[in-house]
């Protein structure tokens, strides 16, 4: 009972106190502007300067456009200054202490961002001030500001940048208007945060320029925005790809010569990376400073045309046809038995724990570029250690001949002789002597069997010759693929370290 009382007698007094509070706002209002003009400045001495506390709230970052060095924000900016004319005995106006007006109605500080680079030139919010019956205004109005921003994007994606906001009167010098920081850095208490940049701090310093146009002072507030970039996205986004696609170009001197696709691998890793080197170029401002992922990707590309250029030049040692020259000996020793176990290069049949087979020397009668002479006898169709005894003894019996159904021994001097003296005793079959006579006097095939001896011999050389180059070019092919993986790796190593 006895709180229904006491809110019946509130509920009673209530529409009585809200008129008065009304009536006496108005009669402020009204009395505080009678004579009052929003165009000069308020001070009671025209020669002080008056303080203006600045006070900068970072509520958003919107974008940052590096092509264009344009940092958007959107900002809380208050301002306090007092204003010798609006002042009032609260005691005179039922206790009112505070009121709010439009900001239109007082003079208000032609605080200005100077590096703004806002095309319409907008401005603040046309808020309400706060005025206290001491004449202290506190004007909070939200702004959206454009400011240029120098974006160095030397270290992409791994940077970061300072932005400066630069507050200041644009046209009281100091001697009359003087600006003062509030706090020693922004206020970030209310600050959303962004998926591209991280905020590291954005601390206030106040600076008195001297122009040269005017020898009057200029304060100045200047916020300077650390900023750090979030590279997870360009990581994932720009720089993996990247990184996974050049290790394809030392896998292409694995790539096997015969297959024909060792240069088109090449070109079709160069132009996706030319891709992505366009994609960087279009969101980076066209500056001397290239950016470390635009660096990484020339130096890939370079890598990749090199590599390329180097499948030409081995493709060419493997394709060497039979006109080739022999491998050199210096490269025999060097690449074909050194480099050939370090790289595990074996041909069909070797292994590398079987000793290399030593070269076959020529049979007797052959000359070094594989044709046989015309003294060695063409009846020699079979390597083997035996085969010179053996061309010998055929080389012999055709040089026998019947001649009158009797035994005859041509001498090396053409001579026939009616016994051969290292067969004396011996007679001559008929079958025999038949046989020897048959090969005599075929001297077409002695011929054609000799030119197929030279040309089976000559190609015996050309495979062999063939084959060490082919060796070679796989040799250079393993070697250049370790190098460019080593190269690769070092390189992405690097530039991973950015990260880190």
């Amino acid at each position: 009972m006895r709180l229904l009382a006491i809110l019946s007698c509130w509920i009673s007094i209530l529409p009585g106190v809200l008129p008065a509070q009304g009536r006496f706002a108005y009669k402020l209002m009204k009395d505080l502007f009678v004579n009052y003009s929003n165009a000069l400045r308020p001070v009671e001495d025209m020669d002080k300067a008056m303080n203006v506390t600045l006070q900068v709230t970072l509520s958003q970052i919107i974008d940052m456009d590096e092509r264009n060095q344009i940092l958007m924000a959107y900002l809380w900016i208050r301002q306090v200054w007092f204003d010798a004319y609006l002042r009032w005995n609260k005691e005179d106006y039922d206790g009112l202490d505070t009121i709010r007006i439009p900001s239109s109605k007082v003079w208000r500080p032609d605080i200005v961002l100077y590096n703004s680079a806002d095309d319409q030139f907008t401005g603040s919010m046309e808020t309400n001030v706060v005025i206290r019956y001491d004449g202290q205004i506190m004007w909070d109005s939200p702004a959206i500001t454009k400011s240029s921003c120098k974006v160095d994007v030397s270290f992409f994606p791994f940077d970061g940048q300072q932005c400066r906001l630069t507050f200041g009167s644009w046209t009281y010098n100091g001697n009359q208007i003087d600006i003062l920081n509030h706090l020693d850095t922004g206020d970030l208490t209310d600050f959303v945060e962004n998926v591209e940049w991280e905020v590291l701090g954005m601390p206030a310093k106040k600076n008195v320029i001297t122009y040269g146009c005017c020898s009057e002072p200029y304060p100045d507030v200047t916020y300077t925005l650390m900023l750090k970039r979030r590279a997870s996205f360009y990581i994932f986004n720009l720089l993996l790809p990247c990184v996974m696609i050049s290790f394809l170009a030392p896998l292409g001197f694995y790539l096997p010569a015969d297959s024909g696709e060792k240069v088109s691998l090449g070109v079709t890793v160069l132009l996706a990376l030319t891709v992505f080197q366009l994609l960087v170029a279009e969101s980076m401002p066209p500056s001397e400073n290239v950016p470390l992922i635009g660096k990484y990707y020339i130096a890939t590309m370079t890598m990749i045309t090199a590599s390329t250029a180097l499948t030409i030049f081995i493709m060419n040692i493997h394709h060497c046809g039979p006109e080739a020259k022999p491998v050199p000996k210096w490269a025999k020793k060097f690449i074909l038995q050194y480099m050939s176990r370090i790289f595990f290069v074996y041909e069909v049949g070797e292994s590398c724990k079987r000793p290399p087979t030593e070269p076959e020397r020529p049979p007797q009668g052959q000359a070094m570029n594989g044709q046989a002479k015309r003294e060695e006898p063409p009846a020699v169709l079979k390597s083997g250690p035996d085969s010179t005894s053996n061309a010998k003894t055929v080389k012999e019996e055709m040089d026998w001949g019947c001649q009158d159904g009797h035994k005859a021994w041509k001498e090396p001097g053409g001579k026939y002789q009616g016994s051969d003296p290292r067969r004396s005793g011996t007679g001559c079959g008929d079958q025999e002597c038949s046989k020897i006579h048959c090969l005599c006097h075929n001297e077409r095939l002695l011929k054609n069997i000799e030119y197929m001896t030279n040309c089976f011999r000559e190609q015996r050389a050309t495979q062999k010759r063939t084959g060490e180059w082919k060796k070679v070019a796989k040799v250079m092919d393993r070697f250049f693929m370790w190098v460019f993986f080593i190269m690769v790796f070092f390189m992405s190593m690097l530039i991973m370290g950015k990260a880190i």
